[in-house]
């Protein structure tokens, strides 16, 4: 499913009155796209420095989300996944495991 990064502060305040879902290392908010002739899914993925210091294993992280994000097939939402401390010590499985719990308990999945 092709994806494009979410981009600019107004883009990032509109979902956070987006739907919520928590696993324990993501934090996951969503909002529904109209349906139209092609309309990817936009996301935005959020590692902070209070997850890790060292910005190689915060992008290790992004890369991670992102690969899982490819191989997922999601209805065009916009979406922000928001890291926890906790993640740095997941591997790429816990991530797609909570990932999917995450998006099941906000609704976007089944």
């Amino acid at each position: 499913m092709p994806f494009s990064s979410l981009k600019g502060e107004k883009a990032f305040q509109r979902i956070r009155g987006g739907r919520p879902g928590r696993g324990r290392y993501l934090t996951v908010r969503w909002f529904p796209l109209r349906p139209t002739a092609y309309n990817p899914v936009r996301v935005g993925i959020v590692v902070s420095n209070k997850v890790s210091k060292k910005a190689t294993v915060r992008n290790k992280i992004r890369r991670r989300l992102r690969e899982i994000l490819r191989k997922m097939h999601l209805p065009p939402c916009e979406m922000v996944i928001v890291a926890q401390p906790e993640s740095v010590n997941a591997s790429y499985w816990d991530l797609l495991r909570d990932l999917t719990h995450a998006l099941k308990k906000s609704g976007l999945v089944q």
